[in-house]
C-alpha cells in the first residue's frame, strides 16, 4: 500500500467518523424541541419552498416512504400542512406552518451555537475547512466519474 493509499483510507474513516458524531449531535440538539434529525432535515427542506414529498426524499437522498412517515408526523403536529398541488392532483404540496417555522429557527439557532463551541475548541479557520472541502470534493467527483466543479 502507498503512502497516499493510506492517507486517503484513513481520510475516509475519520469523514465516517466525523459524520457520526455530528448526527449524534445533531440528534442532541433535536431532542432538545422534541424533534429528531429526520423531521429537522424535512423542515429546512420545506423551508425553501413547498415541496412534495417525493422532491424532499430525492433532495434528502431517501426513500419517498421514509420521508412519508416523517411527513405524516409533521402534519399531524402541525408543523407542516398540505395543500393541493396544480402540477400533480394525487401529490401534495408540504410547506412549513409558522410553528413549524418556530422549531426549525430553535434547531438552527441551537445548531450554529453548538458548531461554533466545535470550530472554537477545535481551533480551525475558514481556510482550512476550505481546503479540506476541496480536496473531498475532488474525491467524490472521481469517485463519480466527473469533472470537479
Amino acid at each position: 500500500m502507498t503512502d497516499v493509499q493510506e492517507a486517503y483510507r484513513l481520510l475516509v474513516a475519520d469523514v465516517y467518523e466525523l459524520a457520526g458524531v455530528s448526527r449524534r449531535t445533531s440528534e442532541a440538539i433535536a431532542a432538545t424541541t422534541g424533534q429528531t434529525t429526520a423531521r429537522w432535515h424535512v423542515l429546512s427542506v420545506l423551508s425553501g419552498a413547498p415541496a412534495t414529498v417525493a422532491t424532499v426524499a430525492r433532495r434528502l437522498g431517501l426513500t419517498r416512504q421514509s420521508v412519508q412517515r416523517v411527513a405524516d408526523d409533521l402534519l399531524t403536529d402541525g408543523l407542516v400542512s398540505r395543500a393541493a398541488n396544480p402540477d400533480h392532483r394525487t401529490a401534495p404540496l408540504l410547506a412549513v406552518t409558522d410553528p413549524g417555522r418556530q422549531v426549525l429557527a430553535t434547531l438552527v439557532g441551537r445548531g450554529d451555537a453548538d458548531r461554533v463551541r466545535v470550530l472554537d475548541a477545535a481551533g480551525t479557520s475558514a481556510e482550512e475547512l476550505l481546503a479540506c472541502r476541496e480536496v473531498l470534493r475532488r474525491l467524490l467527483a472521481a469517485l463519480d466519474g466527473t469533472p470537479p466543479a
